[in-house]
């Protein structure tokens, strides 16, 4: 008789009679029944029906997948978009109740990709490799979103900063203070977080934004930050940070072109207010 092999220090980890091999759950296979379990249940109970919850589901995300080849995704809801991710990344379960729950917990699409891995976890039927994956989507999007400023006229292309800014920051549980670096030709240098703070405050010192625009060699910067409240509408001590930030930085020949301010559901900018 072969000998079992050792048992691996994953406790989640069960041994496959079949293959000889101890298999690792992740959420991904955690719904598959075990082999041994189903073929004790093929011996005791009737074959399933058509009309069982395996058929359900594989016939919905066959029918989703024809709806979004179709008619592309203006045809589906946020959460039947999710869906469609979640497919691949919980192969083994209808993944519906888990992107309404997804939605309902978060408000939108954006906001289920820009949550936290430990909240998105909070949802029952998203474990950490699922969280990961989501997080992963979230991070390809930004990238394609901030390829369309790269070596760019920054000014000419405003609306893809704001795009940009909103998908890194509007979701975020922190204040974020971000500064994008320009050129003589206002071409991005670079984009850096200066700052993470509270939930209401970041502390911001004048003296660093400007000497990292010294280094950087730039000769204009957006001043961006996001207020996780929601609401973009700038509190007295923005206004006065900016105003410190322009008396510091214009002697030095350094530019503030504007400073934006992130919410959920909008943006705020200094200079469509006139503060700049």
């Amino acid at each position: 008789m072969a000998k079992r092999p050792a048992a691996p220090a994953d406790k989640s980890a069960q041994f496959d009679e079949d293959s000889g091999l101890f298999e690792t759950l992740d959420e991904r296979g955690f719904f598959a029944e075990p082999r041994q379990q189903a073929s004790k249940k093929m011996k005791t109970e009737p074959p399933a029906s058509p009309e069982s919850d395996a058929a359900h589901y594989l016939g919905h995300r066959e029918r989703l997948r024809a709806k979004y080849r179709d008619n592309g995704d203006s045809a589906l809801a946020d959460y039947e978009l999710l869906e469609l991710l979640l497919f691949r990344l919980i192969p083994r379960r209808d993944t519906k109740p888990i992107a309404k729950a997804l939605i309902a917990r978060f408000g939108t699409l954006g906001s289920v990709l820009g949550a936290p891995i430990a909240l998105l976890q909070e949802v029952k039927g998203v474990g950490e490799a699922v969280a990961l994956d989501l997080k992963l989507i979230a991070s390809v999007s930004q990238r394609m979103l901030k390829s369309e400023i790269r070596n760019k006229q920054v000014l000419g292309s405003w609306s893809s900063v704001i795009d940009y800014c909103h998908a890194v920051m509007a979701h975020e549980a922190r204040e974020q203070f971000r500064i994008l670096f320009l050129d003589k030709r206002n071409v991005l240098i670079a984009d850096e977080v200066q700052g993470l703070g509270t939930v209401d405050h970041t502390p911001v010192y004048p003296r660093e934004v400007v000497r990292r625009a010294l280094e950087l060699s730039s000769t204009a910067i957006i001043l961006v930050h996001n207020h996780p409240s929601g609401d973009p509408t700038p509190s007295r001590a923005d206004i006065e940070m900016t105003k410190t930030i322009i008396d510091t930085a214009k002697p030095l020949g350094i530019a503030v072109h504007d400073h934006i301010i992130i919410g959920k559901d909008g943006h705020v900018s200094f200079k469509g207010l006139r503060l700049i």
